[in-house]
Parts: C-alpha cells; sequence; structure tokens
C-alpha cells in the first residue's frame, strides 16, 4: 500500500515524504494506533517510499523495490510479528533484529529497514534489549515499532523514537474495520433493544473467535460509542449512556489484557451496555 493512500492522516503521510526526499529521516519511529487502523500498511508503505528509486516518498508501487517490499521479500527489510494464538511478542525476536541489522544493506536503497509489530507486548528485559539497538544503530538504518499503546513502552524507547499516530485514516475503510464496524452496531442494538442474551451469545461467539478479535471488537465498539457522543442525538443511546459505556470497554479490554478469557469479557460488556 503506497504512503499516500493515508493522506487523510493529515499532513502525516506528507511531512514523511518532505524528510525523505529531504534526507531528514529519523533513525526510529513508534507508529501507534487501535487494532483496527492499518499500522502494518501504512509501515509498508513507509518503507517502500523511503526505497523506492523512481519515486522517492511516494513509492511508485510497481518498479521492483515495491514490489518486493509489498510481497515481503526485499532482503534488507526485516518484519517481526507475534506467533499466531500468542499473547506477546517473544523475547527472542529482539534477539534476532539485533542480529539482522548488523547486515551490510545489500540492495540499492543501501538501507536496513525492520517493521516490529506489537512491540508494546515485550518484556521489560527485551525492551532494554531494544534499547541498546535504538541508542547505536548503523547508519541507514530505520526501525518501524508498531504499538496500541506506546504508554506501556520505556520512556527511554519512547524519548528516541518519532511518533506516529494513525486512527483508521486509510482512504477508504478496510474489510476488517467494515467487519468490526457492522459487527458493533448490531450486537449494540440487539443489547440495548432487549433481545435475549442467547441470541447475543451466539452471534458473537460465532464472529468473536480469539483475543485478537475481541480486541479488535471492543476498539470498534469505542469508536462507535465516540460516534454517539459527537452526535448527541443518536437513536441507540444518549451522550452520557455512551460515555458509561465507553468505561465499560476500557474494563473488558484490561480484563482481557490480564488473561480474563475474551469470550467472558466480551459478553460481559453487553450485558452492561444493554443496562
Amino acid at each position: 500500500m503506497a504512503l499516500e493512500t493515508f493522506r487523510n492522516s493529515g499532513r502525516t503521510a506528507e511531512r514523511l515524504g518532505e524528510a525523505i526526499r529531504g534526507d531528514r529521516l529519523s533513525h526510529a519511529y513508534i507508529i501507534e494506533g487501535d487494532a483496527l487502523s492499518d499500522k502494518v500498511g501504512f509501515a509498508e508503505g513507509f518503507a517502500a517510499a523511503i526505497l523506492c528509486p523512481e519515486k522517492p516518498g511516494v513509492g511508485c508501487g510497481v518498479c521492483p523495490t515495491c514490489r518486493q517490499v509489498a510481497h515481503g521479500s526485499y532482503d534488507d527489510l526485516y518484519h517481526f510479528r507475534k506467533e499466531e494464538n500468542r499473547a506477546s511478542l517473544r523475547d527472542t525476536v529482539i534477539q534476532q533484529l539485533q542480529k539482522d541489522l548488523l547486515n551490510l544493506p545489500a540492495g540499492r536503497g543501501k538501507r536496513n529497514i525492520a517493521i516490529v509489530e506489537d512491540v508494546d507486548t515485550l518484556t521489560d528485559w527485551a525492551q532494554n534489549r531494544l534499547l541498546k539497538t535504538l541508542e547505536e544503530p548503523l547508519p541507514g538504518t530505520v526501525i518501524l515499532l508498531l504499538s496500541e499503546n506506546s504508554e506501556n513502552l520505556l520512556p527511554t524507547i519512547r524519548s528516541r523514537c518519532v511518533k506516529i499516530r494513525i486512527g483508521g485514516e486509510a482512504a477508504a475503510e478496510t474489510p476488517k474495520e467494515k467487519k468490526y464496524r457492522e459487527l458493533a452496531e448490531e450486537l449494540t442494538e440487539m443489547a440495548v433493544s432487549g433481545a435475549y442474551f442467547y441470541e447475543i451469545k451466539n452471534k458473537l461467539d460465532r464472529q468473536i473467535k480469539d483475543r485478537d478479535a475481541a480486541l479488535a471488537f471492543l476498539d470498534a465498539e469505542e469508536r462507535l460509542m465516540r460516534e454517539i457522543m459527537l452526535e448527541g442525538n443518536a437513536p441507540l443511546m444518549d451522550r452520557s449512556k455512551a460515555l458509561a459505556c465507553v468505561g465499560y470497554i476500557e474494563e473488558a479490554r484490561r480484563d482481557i489484557l490480564r488473561n480474563v478469557r475474551h469470550v467472558y469479557a466480551v459478553r460481559n460488556l453487553l450485558l452492561k451496555i444493554g443496562g
């Protein structure tokens, strides 16, 4: 996905493009956004804009470099993510990151770029190891740290990175955003209108299969409540009720992050929304 796709995020994409063309890149960025935000797409678009020889600062999307970045086959781009069904990123990821970034760049871009997803789930031990890499990167290195909540990162890490906040600003709603928005609207309406709980439970259990899906659903619920508060006269509920629901959503998120089973946390949330 090209960086310019995210032009709806204010001037963020434009400023990054200017920094690339002016050779003013930082060595490390925190890209923060909720579970529905396309942080990976933004990071890959940023990487392509850095490396693209045809349209520096934008990314042409068709040259060999851009295609390799999009398909995850560019030699000097290292991408780290959680293993399936794990709640956190393994500490060993940072050890591998350190080894990879010691390699001299092989591509014409003359840069090593690393994308690290879910960096806010790392232990303090792993974050301290990451800090060493942020303090002494090789010339040309750019590290993109993807996070839902950068407050979970050590202050020393945050101080060494440029923070970018995104929030679903892609030009068009992604299929994931659309799916969870519609689910949040439907289940909230069912809860508020007094539908039988077994109907809510059955639909919920069919759609929310794991922890990550539950967290994405909570993000969609919170966006819905904030929209209701902005509208003021939404048919589902009034502003004060929506504000209370934001609190319920945060409670559910904290429960899931404390390893309460996601099904119980989300069911309990919908019971509270229904009153």
